[in-house]
């Protein structure tokens, strides 16, 4: 397994992160009204120490996880949000590092939530490649895949070239786990594409070398060497001091190897072993070589006894923990005691080397192993052979290398242009032709767009003329209401110049004339007058409340344009028909072209009704909605079945009007069950009128 590029964690002295921190807090003061920039400064001093300490490798993992968890703490009560998300994201990786399984998921989380919510990209990005860090630990690929591509989309989109670029690597890796080697060449291709430009040559030696292993796997041997040896080349690039050439030179020998070229092989693993600091520096690379170069020789010289450095690598490789590789020194053990007859110490090597890739869930190990047990213990073959075949099923992936050919060509032929020179002309006589069959495309193209845009130009004239109608009606409809308001108004004024203005200026007249007199019969006229103004104050309030129902009931124009079309309709398509609609929205208040359109789309469904659906009964609704509003129309007509009805020209003309004002409408119909018309149009905000 290739390892993943981690998120680097720069070890710097935290008052270098104090004077960062300091620099957040004086951008963001307006989130931090409740403390100042000194306390904030503290905490954060306080945070960065905690942090500094877990970052200390002479402590044991309990004490560091401890510095954390108070790091944790501190960081939470921080009222700086974009502090806050930085720092959760540092402590987040931290646990990541220090395999702190459920502290890590739950930092993320809570780094992930915060960025999102302050649209930082750069740490949301970072925060998805720690996530798919720690799911590839876990093998659990799906998900590695997926928060890799989700930062790789983050730093594509922000233009890091360099970050996308590793993205795509650990994708590609993460992809040849599940043996998609196809697609991790793919994604491979593509980072070393953008990494050549910025001369990285560490990453591109790892990409190289990702290429090898995966065109090694394919038994694709030529190229995996090829790929191995550009590997190196970088490697050879590369500023620093590193041993990074010995593993490339053990992987060209495992390629010898598997091609059967022993003698071949055997040099690139005894390069490996003699470097005299790879012992130290590198003791995994150095046990696999030496297992390696032992089993190269076994081959050569089945009488060589080289029992001790198996027994030496098995040693080695326990003591470091590696599992899955103990799994194949065993295989090769087992191998080697075949080759010499040593049939029972075959078989104990054979069963350790299948107990181990259990261990390690290493399929193909397992396969092999078993594979091995086939040949050395014939008695239980028939076993060996049914769990190989069970296994081998669920498991077998066929990848055909015609499938990365397209990714091959298209990395290769920059490369490779000056050889394609010679096809420039040939090129240059197919491009003639295509052009001319594209031209003669076009201009057939052109004679059928043209005569479809003479159809579409004539159907709106006919779809103009008839709005011009319907807004021709609504000015009528609206002249009318006017002139009832004018009616109402005189009708108003008489009532109260004859009614109650005739009344005051008797009983004022009365009033008048009383006061200069004195007398029982004088305070029972006076009465009398009072009475007439309690008259004259019931009138009033009578036309008071007249006028308030006359407001509360105001109907719009488009209502009753609305209800005079079902009005007209009813008498020819013999149905009733009820209308429902809100009363409380402004009708009035919608654009005109949207009134046009509905009006007319309502239209179109009410004459479906009569001539098709034969129904008794029509509801009309108009509703409003989160978005803007909604018109229902519903029959208990005949229906029909929807997936098999054409499109006729009523419904062609109701798609092209609800689309000129960018609603949608569905039809829900089946036979027998009548018919419904859903027409949802959206508003766009102010254009709603506000309801009292």
């Amino acid at each position: 397994m290739l390892p993943v590029i981690c998120r680097p964690f720069r070890s710097i002295k935290y008052l270098s992160f104090f004077f960062i921190a300091l620099f957040l807090v004086i951008s963001c003061t307006q989130k931090t009204g409740q403390l100042n920039n000194t306390q904030i400064s503290i905490q954060v001093d306080s945070v960065f120490s905690l942090i500094d300490s877990a970052s200390n490798s002479e402590l044991s993992s309990v004490n560091r996880i401890a510095f954390l968890n108070k790091a944790q703490e501190r960081a939470s009560v921080i009222e700086n949000d974009s502090l806050k998300t930085k720092l959760f994201s540092k402590i987040s990786l931290k646990y990541l590092i220090l395999k702190d399984s459920a502290n890590f998921r739950k930092t993320n989380q809570q780094t992930l939530e915060l960025a999102r919510v302050l649209n930082d990209s750069i740490t949301i990005a970072e925060a998805n490649w720690d996530l798919a860090d720690f799911y590839r630990s876990k093998s659990n690929a799906d998900n590695a895949y997926f928060h890799f591509s989700e930062a790789q989309k983050v730093y594509e989109k922000l233009n890091k070239n360099y970050e996308s670029a590793r993205m795509l690597y650990n994708m590609a890796i993460t992809q040849a786990d599940i043996k998609d080697y196809t697609g991790s060449e793919i994604n491979t291709i593509k980072a070393i594409e953008i990494l050549k430009p910025l001369e990285e040559y560490k990453r591109l030696y790892n990409c190289y070398n990702n290429l090898g292993s995966i065109t090694k796997e394919l038994k694709d041997f030529d190229r995996a060497l090829d790929y191995y040896t550009t590997a190196r080349e970088y490697q050879e690039k590369i500023s620093e001091d590193n041993i990074l050439d010995l593993s490339i030179v053990n992987n060209i020998g495992v390629v010898y190897l598997e091609q059967g070229n022993y003698k071949k092989a055997i040099p690139y693993f005894q390069e490996v072993i003699d470097n005299k600091s790879i012992i130290t520096k590198r003791p995994q690379l150095y046990a696999m070589a030496l297992n390696n170069l032992s089993y190269g020789k076994s081959k050569i010289d089945q009488n060589s006894d080289l029992s001790s450095y198996f027994e030496k690598v098995i040693k080695m490789q326990d003591s470091l923990g590696e599992i899955q590789y103990i799994s194949r020194s065993h295989y090769c053990f087992a191998d080697y005691y075949l080759s010499r007859k040593d049939t029972a110490q075959a078989i104990l090597q054979a069963k350790k080397a299948l107990s181990y890739s259990q261990i390690a869930s290493n399929n193909d190990r397992i396969l092999k192993s078993l594979q091995l047990l086939v040949k050395i213990e014939p008695s239980k073959s028939s076993y060996y052979n049914q769990k190989y075949i069970a296994l081998n099923d669920s498991l077998q992936q066929v990848e055909r290398q015609a499938r990365n050919k397209f990714a091959r060509i298209r990395f290769e032929t920059d490369e490779f242009i000056a050889e394609n020179q010679l096809l420039e002309r040939e090129k240059q006589l197919w491009t003639g032709v295509a052009v001319s069959i594209l031209l003669l495309g076009l201009m057939s193209y052109i004679i059928v767009d043209q005569r479809s845009k003479n159809q579409k130009l004539r159907f709106q004239q006919q779809q103009q003329a008839a709005n011009q109608e319907i807004f021709d009606l609504m000015l009528s409809q609206k002249e009318k209401l006017e002139e009832g308001k004018k009616i109402e108004q005189k009708r108003i004024s008489e009532e109260l110049h004859d009614g109650v203005l005739g009344k005051m200026l008797g009983a004022r007249m009365v009033l008048t004339g009383l006061n200069k007199r004195t007398g029982e019969e004088i305070v029972t006229e006076r009465k009398k007058a009072i009475d007439v103004l309690q008259d004259v104050e019931k009138e009033v309030r009578s036309i008071s409340h007249e006028l308030s129902h006359a407001a509360y009931q105001n109907i719009p124009n488009f209502i009753h344009s609305i209800r005079d079309l079902l009005d007209t309709v009813k008498a020819t398509g013999n149905f009733e028909y009820e209308f429902i609609y809100n009363e409380t929205f402004d009708w009035d208040s919608l654009d005109a072209n949207v009134k046009i359109n509905v009006y007319r789309m309502i239209q179109e469904s009410l004459q479906n009704c009569v001539k098709h659906a034969a129904c008794k009964n029509v509801i009309v609704e108009l509703s409003k909605t989160n978005i803007g509003f909604m018109a229902r129309i519903s029959d208990d007509g005949k229906g029909f079945k929807t997936s098999s009805r054409k499109k006729g020209i009523g419904l062609r003309n109701i798609s092209s009007r609800i689309e000129k004002i960018k609603g949608t409408y569905t039809i829900n119909s089946s036979p027998g069950k009548g018919t419904t018309v859903e027409l949802e149009v959206p508003l766009e905000a102010g254009t709603e009128s506000s309801t009292n």
